[in-house]
């Protein structure tokens, strides 16, 4: 039996469907396991990039995909910056407060997309249409031999629809948008004041860690008049090699504590920088003046106040709002079982033409316009709104729960923070009586020494103390204005200025 080429063609394109709709079977939707990690046991190993992680590498790069940057400051070199100065900076440069500031913009916007529900919509709509047949002819007439037609029509309308009367579902969606856009604006006002306050938290730490480089470079150079003294001692035959010795330990561990005392100031310089959303390599000098009288010693808060805090707390208010919104939701899913009163119309005109070959053409026009009054009243829709009031119901109880507990933690922030704050003021109180005391025992351990009288030992132990309570007391001080700038923070009073 012979096989024509047409049979063995056909055969071929068989035997390569079926290989091919194979492959296509293969290739099925659980292939893209491979783009997860292999193993929960191991890190993910990105052995092809991604297109994204390409364009992120050459963003990163500087290349055709650089990332959009914010503008960079330009600091003058020349001037020492004060801490309203760096609040003012991290306001500006945070992306944290942007952030907020577009989230505050996208609320405002949805509230107006839900007012514009108020309005009646209009539509403008046109329909064009353009159709041509040929119909052969039983017989010849006049030499032709099929029938060709042409039609073709243009209708512009303009539609209108309205919603009257929803027994005031659009009106408690509005509440709901607008109560969404004052706890997003009052979390806006939060963020302000969370990154004053860690501003201002960053600026003393850096200051406690400048006192604490400038205490340890002078205790390098009392240690070295206690050395000098020591080793003149020594000449004299006064005083022992181990005398010496432990002098020169003196100087070793003042240098040691100095290095130490660097690198701390560089991580607080940096911490402050980050704080400020300042970049790490930006060249800006600050001003840190010590002086700065601390806060007037306060008594604790009372039930008044804390009220008053707590109304001013950005939180609180966001949390509230939050209530008012839920609570206006569920007003708005209730109504969903009442019945809708809408209205509907519509202006149309036409034109037209109609076209017969051999005959002459028709151009119709044509008006309409109509108008509705509907009522629209729901059956049954399988306990769909009745599972959205109960979604809506809990959600109120989530906002109102939420609100309770923020209140709740507000209220031991404020207590907690005005103890700290009293305690942090009576530490300064002693920390700068110790510092007194420190300082006399050191300079009569040193004279006392230097003349013969007193031990290398008291001498040591002296230079210790006074090391220790200057650097209690600059933390201490540091400690009292981070308390202060928390209780105003936990009240809701932070503003650049305090």
């Amino acid at each position: 039996m012979k096989i024509s080429r047409w049979g063995k063609g056909l055969r071929i394109i068989q035997k390569g469907g079926v290989v091919t709709f194979a492959m296509l079977m293969s290739a099925c939707a659980t292939d893209s396991l491979s783009l997860a990690p292999p193993s929960p046991s191991a890190s993910w190993d990105q052995v092809t990039p991604t297109r994204s992680a390409l364009n992120l590498s050459d963003a990163l790069a500087g290349g055709e995909h650089t990332l959009e940057q914010m503008p960079i400051p330009v600091f003058n070199p020349q001037h020492a910056y004060e801490l309203a100065e760096l609040i003012d900076i991290a306001e500006k440069l945070n992306p944290d407060t942007r952030i907020a500031w577009e989230q505050s913009k996208q609320a405002a916007l949805a509230a107006g997309i839900t007012e514009a529900t108020l309005l009646p919509l209009l539509s403008a709509t046109v329909v064009g249409g353009y159709q041509r047949t040929r119909s052969p002819l039983p017989y010849s007439i006049a030499g032709y031999h099929d029938l060709d037609t042409t039609d073709s029509a243009v209708i512009p309308a303009i539609g209108l629809q309205w919603l009257l009367f929803d027994f005031g579902q659009r009106s408690a969606l509005v509440k709901a948008a607008q109560e969404n856009t004052y706890a997003i604006n009052a979390s806006f006002n939060g963020t302000h004041q969370k990154i004053i306050f860690n501003v201002t938290r960053a600026y003393y730490m850096y200051g406690a860690a400048l006192i604490r480089t400038r205490n340890t470079a002078e205790m390098m150079k009392n240690s070295q008049q206690i050395l000098n003294a020591a080793e003149e001692r020594n000449k004299n035959g006064i005083a022992t090699i181990i005398e010496v010795s432990q002098a020169k330990q003196l100087v070793a561990q003042s240098k040691l504590n100095h290095v130490m005392a660097q690198g701390q100031e560089r991580d607080r310089w940096q911490d402050l920088l980050g704080a400020t959303g300042i970049s790490p390599f930006a060249d800006i000098k600050v001003a840190y003046d010590d002086k700065t009288p601390l806060p007037a010693r306060l008594s604790p808060p009372t039930e008044t106040a804390i009220k008053l805090a707590l109304s001013r707390r950005p939180d609180i208010q966001a949390g509230y709002a939050a209530v008012e919104a839920a609570r206006s939701t569920v007003k708005a899913t209730e109504v969903d079982f009442l019945p809708k009163i809408y209205l509907a119309g519509v202006i149309a005109g036409g034109h037209g033409r109609f076209d017969t070959e051999g005959l002459p053409a028709a151009t119709p026009h044509t008006s309409s316009s109509g108008i509705v009054l509907g009522v629209s009243m729901p059956l049954y829709d399988g306990g769909i709104r009745a599972a959205r009031v109960q979604e809506a119901e809990s959600r109120f109880n989530v906002a109102r729960d939420g609100l309770q507990k923020t209140q709740d933690i507000a209220l031991r922030e404020i207590v907690v923070a005005s103890d700290t704050l009293r305690s942090a003021l009576e530490s300064n109180d002693a920390s700068i009586h110790l510092v007194k005391t420190a300082s006399v025992t050191f300079d009569a351990a040193s004279d006392a020494y230097r003349n013969g009288i007193g031990t290398i030992t008291q001498a040591f132990e002296a230079a210790n103390g006074l090391l220790d309570a200057r650097q209690i007391s600059a933390d201490a001080r540091s400690a009292a204005f981070i308390a202060a700038a928390n209780l105003a923070f936990t009240m809701g009073e932070i503003t650049r200025s305090q």
